[in-house]
């Protein structure tokens, strides 16, 4: 998620003093005490210390503009990217490109807000919160932090499921494009999908019983080239089916009534919840803001931190907007009302078939490491609420040294052991009992667009500049909140009701592909 620098423990040998800010913080719901008196003194014991330091006694930030644009476009591109060329063509070249952008300036106003959100007080010297749970509490408090707390842990139990289903799909789909290779395309190669989100599973009950990730630095340099593998594939494949077509496909307002899909003939209601559904995919797409204080808690000043965040959003989702709006035009311009939920495992394309399995490969390694990126934090707030919970019990809290041959000491507790396989059993037991891509996507979107995009930022930003009720710029900010509601609540409507359609064709564990 974050550079080496940022996520490996910090250690500062004068002052004799370790601390840690890892991904065990992310999402936190304790906000990190100041430092004071004494503390203070041991933290930075020298006053010439400042070169070295900030204010807060932490190493200094080394940040900057680019680094910051950099851990943006690598959070938001990612496996949503691919459902965009669906999107699009359920809302048409018109609607389409439009929805897009007006989340793309929706996203650039709240993340400015959320910006600002940053430090407590005053934006040069105020207190650092350095987590997004940790703005919440400062600039909010009470019964929102649980509320905060409970949408983003839910989220996260989402989005483990959603990249479950994406990573078992891009499992089969190498298998099946070799089949339809060898065939010569004669061969449906119909199998299941249970088989590869078992093995996803298994893979992940291995990775998950690691302690923590603070010292795998190199997954983030791992997933952007992977997200920009597979998306780079993806775009490339859409022009190349453009130019063989020699026109553009598609129509002016999306998905035609009467088009058979393989969830049957779309009618005049289908066509209006795969257009809400599209608004979720959409939405999904550009979900960053969970970890955007995080990668503000990155960046040097001066100039004021919020003033480079601001200057790294706007042209990060910027650059995002122009690389989501090629992938998803180009694949619409290449399939049209065909247009497969995810571009490079819906068969659009058989070949060249090679290209295909690595771009579904890098998926594949991309979200073996993105669900322990987003899992992590949940375990952990889990494992340390336990141990509060039942600090005398030794199932709980105690840890056994086992020695591993070319790996070290291993510490073992039995508690982490069976809660995390049991997670991710369940993760994998709701994906095989709903393995719709578009609509996990939809739903995920929807569920967390305007509460951690739009409400909280701009709650946040009015107690901190403690604008009146009833102002004119109270009004304004209200007025965008209740409008990104009722687009999330009408992309939820839309994909809970993909799923009941999807589910009029589908069996549990027997469906296949």
């Amino acid at each position: 998620m974050l550079p080496r620098s940022r996520t490996l423990p910090s250690r500062i040998h004068h002052g004799a003093v370790e601390e840690r800010h890892d991904i065990r913080h992310y999402l936190q719901v304790e906000v990190q005490p100041k430092t004071q008196g004494t503390e203070a003194e041991a933290i930075n014991p020298q006053s010439n210390y400042s070169k070295c330091f900030d204010d807060d006694g932490r190493l200094k930030r080394t940040g900057t503009f680019w680094t910051a644009t950099a851990h943006i476009i690598t959070a938001v591109i990612g496996s949503g990217v691919l459902s965009l060329a669906w999107a699009i063509g359920q809302l048409g070249w018109v609607a389409g490109p439009v929805v897009m952008i007006l989340f793309a300036l929706v996203n650039v106003y709240t993340s400015g807000l959320l910006a600002q959100c940053y430090r407590s007080g005053d934006q040069v010297t105020g207190h650092r919160n350095y987590t997004y749970m940790d703005a919440v509490k400062a600039n909010l408090g009470g019964k929102k932090v649980m509320l905060c707390g409970l949408i983003q842990y839910i989220n996260l139990f989402g989005i483990a499921i959603g990249y479950t289903i994406a990573a078992s799909v891009s499992m089969m789909a190498i298998k099946r494009s070799n089949c339809f290779h060898k065939s010569g395309g004669k061969d449906p190669c119909h199998m299941s999908s249970n088989g590869y989100m078992i093995t996803f599973g298994i893979i992940e009950v291995i990775l998950s019983q690691i302690p923590d990730f603070d010292q795998v630095w190199w997954l983030s340099i791992v997933a952007a080239i992977m997200s920009f593998t597979y998306s780079s594939v993806g775009l490339g494949l859409g022009i190349g089916k453009v130019a063989e077509n020699g026109s553009f496909k598609g129509s002016l307002m999306g998905i035609s009534i009467g088009t058979v899909t393989h969830a049957g003939t779309v009618t005049a209601t289908q066509k209006m919840w795969r257009s809400l559904q599209a608004l979720g995919a959409i939405a999904f797409a550009y979900s960053f803001s969970i970890i955007l204080i995080e990668i503000q808690d990155t960046i040097r000043s001066p100039p004021a931190e919020h003033k480079t965040m601001k200057k790294a959003t706007l042209f990060s989702i910027a650059v995002t907007t122009v690389f989501y709006m090629l992938c998803g035009a180009m694949g619409y311009a290449a399939f049209g009302d065909e247009a497969p939920g995810n571009l490079l495992t819906g068969f659009g394309f058989y070949n060249p078939y090679w290209l295909l399995d690595i771009a579904n490969v890098a998926i594949v390694v991309h979200l073996v490491g993105a669900y322990q990126v987003f899992c992590q934090p949940l375990f952990a707030f889990i494992e340390k609420w336990s141990k509060r919970k039942w600090a005398k019990s030794n199932f709980v809290t105690a840890e056994y040294d086992i020695p591993i041959p070319f790996f070290g000491i291993y510490q073992l507790n039995f508690f982490r052991l069976i809660w995390r396989t049991i997670f991710v059993i369940l993760t994998t037991l709701m994906s095989m009992l709903m393995p719709f891509f578009n609509d996990v996507v939809g739903i995920l979107g929807a569920f967390g667009f305007w509460p951690l995009t739009v409400f909280f930022p701009i709650e946040m930003y009015i107690s901190q500049k403690k604008i009146a009720r009833w102002t004119s710029r109270w009004i304004g900010l209200q007025m965008i909140s209740m409008t990104c509601l009722c687009i999330s609540i009408a992309a939820a409507v839309g994909s809970f009701a993909g799923v009941v359609l999807d589910l009029k064709t589908y069996k549990p564990f027997k469906t296949s592909y």
